[in-house]
């Protein structure tokens, strides 16, 4: 710790109490000892690794827990050079403080935060391979040979040589399916570790998957929150962007970042080669066949899988215009017109809203309760404290706003949102009132705790409100209940024998679980071997049991060698494609992984 006492000029008690369980933690390491660094954690304790021990993404639960991953990792990860970063901070008894450490491998950082002397939780995460750390800051390439150098080839000519080999006379490493902003995001960290990388999407541009969406739509995260890794948003960004400015923004990132990106690509069928080690991917891009051979295939295809289009009786005799709410080209078309849009999450408010926008009379169908959450109350409340100007302004940046976030397990998530969310109830009472009155049901999630948590455990039942649920209160959106027993020619009817008549019905009925596209594009057995993508396990609605701990398949390898998810929101895909790219560099770097605790697989969709 001797490099700590330099930096610091004075160690507080909360200092020497962070120092001295990292020195006893690290004696124990060096010594082998996993049931002695076993001991140093509480009796309710969780590890949260990112990849550094695990090579996985990963929380362990209980001492028990640690002493068995330690045991099994510590031989091949060798971990040490555990060391303080910046001055501790203390408060109802809780000590938290940044740390750093290395391995064999890798450096990371963490956080940890002591309950007296005992580890309460630990984050670790990976953040750069030893020997291929990526090229920015002091490690920036010249660009350029001063000095006569006969054919030289200009940056253009260079980048159009890359361009024109990749995927025809040279193999991508990885091919990333899926050019929205995760499949973006990742593209942009793997070429700043090297890594030969082809991303590849069906729409004619980067961020047409924002522009052919209906006009009204916005970011309904704040600005603070939604950075793509290395290019921050400029702080003259709005807060809640527009769907154009976004796939503009997207478009000059794959170009800035110079990603090798083939748009007007479409990927037929995928399977697994086990003697080459390699995928055989089919696809056509601008009407040419092509096969592909990656080493690692990543499905970049958001948190969502394949839009769920419900199949109600009648469906085929409707009379009028029908489709999913991923396709809603906005309202447009349909002033005068009676419209009935199927849903109360947050694509079904609002096409609502477009739809009353735009002169059409519309009617929601809420076929179970919803939680719905104020922007400013979310932004406030919620977000505030890590991602905002005033957080920027306490030394807060993202990168540390992510860490915080992904210091909490998600065994007591939950424990920190309730509060939120009560504190939401009183603040936004009257709100509430109003829409009860009207006849929306409302919830909280299953135990109190909110957005955040309904989002990691189902993905769905939420609204982020940002006008619709004013109109709904005023009645200016109508509401109806109740399930869908059949479609008729030119109506809704419901359970109840209400019917409602339609020129137009947006089915708002969400998406599958990610292993959809597995299926779609490789096959039902592997969709079915790596199971389930998203959810916790948290045995709540719409999340089925046993606990998992993370996320399922996200970000991490899968029961399908070489095959990997990545999604979520801009947060997640900025902050997740950091692992997911390490883990892809250091396989093609051949460096020993040793994936400790591969996820089991309880639920095929």
């Amino acid at each position: 710790m001797d490099a700590v006492v330099g930096k610091l000029e004075r160690l507080s008690p909360a200092d020497e109490r962070v120092i001295g369980w990292l020195d006893r933690f690290e004696a124990a390491l060096s010594a082998r000892d996993a049931a002695g660094a076993a001991e140093l954690f509480a009796g309710t304790c969780f590890w949260r690794d990112l990849v550094a021990f695990t090579w996985n993404i990963t929380t362990l639960e209980g001492r028990g827990a640690i002493r068995d991953m330690l045991a099994a990792q510590l031989g091949a990860v060798a971990p040490g050079s555990f060391t303080l970063e910046e001055p501790a901070s203390e408060a109802d008894g809780v000590t938290e403080a940044w740390i750093a450490f290395e391995t064999a491998t890798l450096r990371g950082r963490g956080y940890l935060r002591l309950r007296g002397e005992e580890a309460w939780t630990l984050l670790t995460a990976a953040r750069e391979l030893k020997g291929f750390e990526e090229p920015g800051g002091p490690r920036r390439e010249r660009g350029v040979h001063h000095g006569v150098e006969p054919g030289r080839r200009s940056w253009s000519e260079r980048r159009r040589d890359e361009e024109a080999e990749l995927g025809r006379t040279r193999q991508p490493y990885a091919l990333v399916v899926g050019g929205g902003q995760g499949g973006i995001a990742l593209g942009a960290r793997l070429k700043r570790l090297g890594v030969p990388a082809l991303v590849v999407d069906k729409h004619d541009r980067p961020g047409d998957q924002w522009r052919s969406r209906y006009k009204s739509l916005h970011l309904h995260d704040p600005v603070w929150y939604d950075h793509l890794p290395y290019l921050p948003f400029p702080d003259h960004w709005p807060v809640f962007a527009a769907k154009d400015k976004v796939g503009d923004w997207l478009e000059m990132y794959t170009k800035v970042m110079e990603l090798n990106y083939w748009s007007r690509t479409e990927v037929h069928s995928a399977r697994y080669d086990e003697s080459a080690a390699e995928w055989v991917v089919e696809l056509t891009r601008d009407g040419e066949r092509l096969t592909l051979r990656p080493r690692q295939l990543v499905l970049a295809t958001g948190m969502s899988g394949v839009p769920n289009l419900p199949h109600y009786p009648g469906m085929e005799r409707f009379a009028g215009e029908s489709h999913h709410s991923s396709r809603h080209p906005g309202g447009e078309a349909y002033r005068g017109k009676r419209a009935v849009v199927i849903g109360s999450n947050n694509s079904a408010h609002d096409i609502c809203a477009d739809f009353y926008e735009n002169g059409a009379d519309v009617t929601m169908v809420q076929r179970s309760s919803t939680h719905i959450v104020k922007s400013d109350t979310l932004m406030e409340l919620a977000l505030g404290g890590l991602y905002s100007e005033e957080a920027l302004a306490k030394g807060i940046t993202t990168d540390k706003a992510d860490m915080l976030f992904a210091s909490v397990p998600y065994r007591i998530m939950h424990e920190f949102h309730v509060p939120v969310y009560e504190q939401a109830k009183i603040r936004d009472a009257d709100f509430y009132a109003r829409l009860e009155k009207a006849g929306f049901q409302l919830d909280f999630g299953d135990d109190g705790s909110g957005l955040f948590m309904k989002y990691l455990r189902r993905g769905s039942g939420y609204y982020i409100d940002v006008g619709a649920s004013d109109l709904i209160a005023d009645g200016k959106i109508k509401l109806a209940h109740g399930k869908v027993q059949e479609i008729a020619e030119d109506a809704v009817v419901l359970d109840d024998g209400t019917r409602l008549p339609a020129d137009v019905i947006v089915y708002a009925t969400g998406y599958g679980s990610m292993n959809g596209w597995a299926a779609k594009l490789i096959s039902q057995e592997v969709a079915d071997r790596v199971g389930k993508c998203w959810g916790l396990g948290s045995d709540t609605t719409k999340d089925p049991g046993p606990w998992e701990g993370e996320l399922r398949n996200m970000w991490k390898p899968t029961r399908q060698d070489a095959l990997w998810f990545h999604g979520g929101n801009l947060h997640q895909s900025r902050h997740y494609s950091l692992y997911l790219a390490l883990q892809l560099k250091a396989r093609m770097e051949r460096l020993d992984t040793p994936v400790y605790a591969l996820a089991e697989t309880h639920h095929a969709a």
